[in-house]
């Protein structure tokens, strides 16, 4: 049977679902309204699609200091995904509303933390499919419980300490997921201060999507990211406010084919939670 491990299009979904190894997650969160996304995945949803909330399965709100969404508990994430019926040897496929960041990439990235390589991103989200026409189900979903277990692996992760003692490295490693104006420090409206890591480049995530919504191809992606970092792309880091749309830049660098890309899931919230690191403004 085929399989994914980056993106998948609808066109090749649709054929698909119904197979006995197949599981879609759909990730659709709001951070206006928390409990919408679920609500809209209640109401209609792919046929059989779990639904992953950002707060309760793919954070760990327990853990104080570590951002507005730190990562979650890799043995609470492993029930989870065995509650879903997800086993480590499932072709998983995740989705969002639309273009993966809010917080399908989320789940992608975990995923692969724990050494699941068949996950996959719906391409362009359930705005797409929509768009072709392809069939919404309300029916209940029972799924069987499975088995999962297995941890995070350790280098996929950046610590704060990590943080600060490559915080004057050149060239720049650190790459932050936010839009312009808020890693310049001209608004914050989600955070309490303004700003950005000192050191760290920007390049908001909305850069690695086409005008349709999709991820660009994976040669452009290539070409931009070392445009913006050189031979630095390799092993470089990603963050954003707290760790969610940072993980669209971890799908975006895997598509382009770079490894050991980490992930910085304190970001920019939990780096502020303590005063005295440094900040900067452009």
């Amino acid at each position: 049977m085929k399989t994914w491990d980056g993106l998948i299009q609808a066109e090749e979904l649709l054929p698909a679902l119904g197979r006995d190894d197949l599981i879609v997650v759909d990730c659709r969160f709001d951070l206006a309204d928390p409990q919408g996304g679920e609500r809209a995945w209640a109401s209609a949803h792919i046929d059989d699609a779990r639904h992953a909330d950002l707060d309760r399965d793919l954070s760990d709100h327990r853990r104080h200091g570590h951002g507005r969404h730190p990562l979650p508990d890799p043995e609470a994430l492993c029930r989870r995904l065995a509650a879903w019926g997800i086993s480590p040897a499932h072709q998983v496929v995740v989705h969002d509303g639309s273009d993966g960041a809010m917080a399908a990439a989320r789940l992608w990235a975990l995923l692969r933390m724990l050494g699941h390589r068949r996950v996959a991103l719906l391409d362009g989200g359930l705005r797409r499919w929509q768009a072709l026409g392809f069939p919404l189900s309300d029916r209940p979903v029972k799924p069987p419980p499975s088995q999962y277990r297995a941890t995070f692996d350790s280098t996929a992760i950046v610590s704060t300490e990590q943080v600060l003692a490559r915080l004057h490295e050149q060239p720049a490693w650190l790459i932050d997921a936010r839009a312009g104006a808020r890693f310049r420090g001209e608004i914050e409206p989600i955070d309490p201060v303004a700003g950005h890591v000192p050191g760290a480049l920007n390049r908001p995530y909305t850069d690695n999507l086409a005008a349709d919504g999709r991820f660009l191809a994976a040669g452009v992606l290539r070409a931009q990211f070392t445009a913006l970092l050189g031979d630095r792309c390799d092993g470089a880091a990603v963050m954003c406010g707290s760790g969610v749309t940072a993980c669209h830049h971890l799908l975006a660098m895997h598509l382009a084919g770079f490894a050991g890309v980490q992930l910085y899931a304190d970001s920019w919230s939990g780096w502020i939670s303590d005063p005295a690191r440094p900040l900067a403004r452009l």
